[in-house]
């Protein structure tokens, strides 16, 4: 009976370290929704929180809105007031998983190209997405994972006022780089 408990312990401690998990707290997200000809409309947030888990492949980030930092304040400020409304909805996440994931993308340091799918939810709406184009490499004894996507604004229920319609795009690019260590 001791020996079947020691064994046990030791299955328990195994699979808790089987389960590796990598996190930031200083990942960069950037929008864009410029329109060519006129002022440029795009915003980095340097302090993305995002975890993901080498065990299934799932991806989890938050990230504060008014983090968005612009090269122009009154834009910042319009962003935060009337668009975003990040008094209202003052995060954003996103829940996913690395579709076929699989531990062999992280044995080198080479630069895979990945999958991802799940909701991103922002200004109080929730969007599924498909087949987001990533990579994913190992740095030394941390993991690089950058990508981008494109969302309307529409879809988060984000209305673009018809005075300024023709210089902010309804299409915006996310670009986002984490690199993640061992938790």
């Amino acid at each position: 009976m001791k020996q079947f408990i020691v064994l046990l312990f030791m299955l328990v401690a195994i699979s808790i370290n089987a389960q590796e998990k990598y996190i930031t707290k200083s990942g960069e997200l950037i929008f864009e929704a410029s329109v060519p000809s006129f002022e440029e409309v795009k915003a980095k947030n340097e302090s993305v929180t995002a975890i993901f888990n080498t065990e299934n492949g799932e991806i989890a980030a938050l990230l504060l809105v008014k983090g968005f930092r612009f090269k122009n304040a009154l834009m910042e400020e319009h962003f935060n007031e009337n668009y975003a409304e990040s008094d209202l909805y003052p995060k954003a996440t996103f829940k996913g998983k690395i579709k076929n994931f699989s531990l062999d993308l992280l044995k080198d340091s080479k630069n895979h190209k990945v999958l991802i799918e799940g909701i991103l939810d922002f200004h109080g709406q929730s969007k599924q997405l498909y087949n987001i184009e990533a990579y994913l490499s190992k740095k030394e004894s941390s993991l690089i994972l950058d990508g981008s996507f494109t969302v309307q604004a529409s879809d988060f229920k984000i209305d673009i006022p018809k005075i300024v319609k023709n210089k902010l795009s309804n299409d915006v690019l996310v670009t986002f780089n984490y690199e993640l260590n061992k938790k």
